[in-house]
């Protein structure tokens, strides 16, 4: 059974910082590179961090030098991670974990609203 569930988004200021995790439960997640996506009102769903298996990593331009993408790899599950720092107006949005390629399930998601 796979499941993906998202959480510690919140309401923060800008310049704070908030750290997200995701719980992405099955054997089909442990070997798979994984993402965070975000995705803003009225806007794509993209991709903004991303960390292979092998614990190399990729950063969108827009987030780079302020998110740390983890993962912690357990049996049946794979524990993903973002920290957020510096946090800016533009990253308000919700943020899910996912496998890069192609997946057809997606949690619910974590609101971030970064604002004064």
């Amino acid at each position: 059974q796979v499941q993906l569930v998202e959480s510690g988004g919140g309401l923060v200021q800008p310049g704070g910082s908030l750290r997200l995790s995701c719980a992405a439960s099955g054997s089909i997640f442990s070997s798979r590179a994984m993402g965070w996506y975000r995705q803003a009102p009225g806007k794509r769903r993209e991709l903004v961090a991303a960390i292979f298996s092998s614990g190399s990593t990729n950063y969108a331009d827009s987030v780079k030098g302020r998110f740390t993408i983890s993962r912690d790899d357990a049996k049946n599950t794979v524990y993903l991670y973002l920290q957020m720092n510096s946090l800016k107006p533009e990253d308000t949005a919700v943020y899910y974990c996912n496998p890069t390629g192609p997946f057809d399930y997606w949690g619910q998601g974590t609101q971030v609203t970064v604002s004064s």
